[in-house]
């Protein structure tokens, strides 16, 4: 799978006739370029151009006499690349940086930029600005930009019986709090850039953004992916005020009417099974579950609470989150969370 969009940094000295023979020549050339002006003002002491190429990729350019340059380097001057499409050959052997990691000026000019492209394109994802921007990286990719844009605008985000204004209003005012900003790239990048539409991939991302609101809710601070000395990753850190820390892992069942499991029940307990036999058995204990079945249609959600069965792994908060806000919860196993702020104990 392609990573989320990334800079690309080209240190030295880049001119008007520089910019057109090494990068506007060589997209023409490949792909039938046109070349304009930005559409929002680039930087102080920054030049720009913006390449649109005849099948519907974009880049941006801009470069400096001056300036920090990204994370890690010397500075000076030089030139950024953020583009949708193929590499001109002048930048091949150039440095990927992630958003966060060039300067601030540069990121929001770009980030200007391919959000009114988006919105352009997309106008239903304009009244939902800022979950247009935590995933702008996958939005725009190279590979990723119509699957993830798809999964949102026909899918729901995941979620059944519902409509996509709801869907997504759900998640916008989760991400607007901020608490996962600062992890934006890596989070993001879990719903891929693949150009093939993985929606049962895509909706198990999903758990882990369902998971953070429910422990935000209960107000916990949250850090994701922590490593472990098994060489595995957990989910979730979950510290509370007092510094009492949690470890939190997430898995999303599929409903039955999209795999094999016969009931409700028996899908929630093979999915939990395939997490404990590999990653969470080698842990060794320690790890709260939280099996996110919000991909439950409203009768498959009334057997599992019905039923109230064990899944294989203790303790575990299996639970169902609607885009209205109410999440339904029961619990197995002693559960090292005070979680009655963000769910309904059922």
């Amino acid at each position: 799978m392609a990573r989320p969009l990334r800079f690309r940094y080209a240190p030295g000295t880049w001119s008007n006739s520089r910019v057109e023979s090494e990068v506007f020549d060589d997209l023409d050339a490949n792909l039938g370029a046109t070349a304009t002006g930005p559409w929002f003002k680039p930087p102080g002491g920054y030049e720009a151009r913006r390449f649109e190429m005849d099948d519907g990729s974009l880049a941006l350019f801009c470069w400096t006499d001056d300036d920090e340059g990204p994370e890690g380097t010397g500075g000076g001057p030089g030139a950024y690349w953020l583009g949708n499409t193929e590499t001109p050959s002048a930048l091949w052997r150039t440095d990927k940086y992630a958003f966060a990691d060039v300067p601030y000026a540069v990121t929001r000019w770009a980030e200007r930029e391919l959000t009114a492209g988006l919105h352009e394109e997309e106008p239903w994802l304009a009244d939902y600005p800022h979950l247009s921007w935590f995933f702008l990286t996958v939005f725009c990719s190279k590979d990723g930009a119509e699957t993830t844009r798809e999964f949102f605008r026909d899918h729901r985000a995941g979620f059944p019986d519902t409509s996509r204004e709801a869907a997504l209003s759900f998640y916008e005012e989760f991400l607007s709090t901020g608490v996962l900003d600062d992890y934006r790239e890596e989070m993001a990048g879990k719903l891929g850039t693949s150009e093939y539409f993985d929606r049962t991939r895509m909706t198990a991302t999903m758990g882990e953004f369902d998971v953070a609101r429910l422990l935000t809710l209960a107000e916990y601070d949250i850090v994701p992916e922590i490593e472990v000395a098994t060489d595995h990753v957990i989910d979730y850190r979950a510290v509370r005020d007092d510094g009492t820390a949690t470890l939190v892992e997430v898995t999303r069942p599929v409903p039955t009417n999209r795999r094999s499991a016969g009931t409700p029940a028996a899908a929630v307990r093979d999915t939990v099974a395939t997490k404990t036999s590999g990653q969470l058995e080698q842990h060794g204990g320690g790890v709260t579950l939280f099996v996110d079945c919000s991909s439950f249609p409203d009768d498959d959600w009334a057997a599992v609470r019905g039923e109230r069965s064990d899944v294989g792994h203790r303790p575990a908060v299996v639970f169902r989150s609607r885009p209205d806000g109410r999440t339904e919860a029961y619990a197995t196993g002693s559960v090292p969370l005070e979680l009655d702020a963000a769910v309904e104990w059922v």
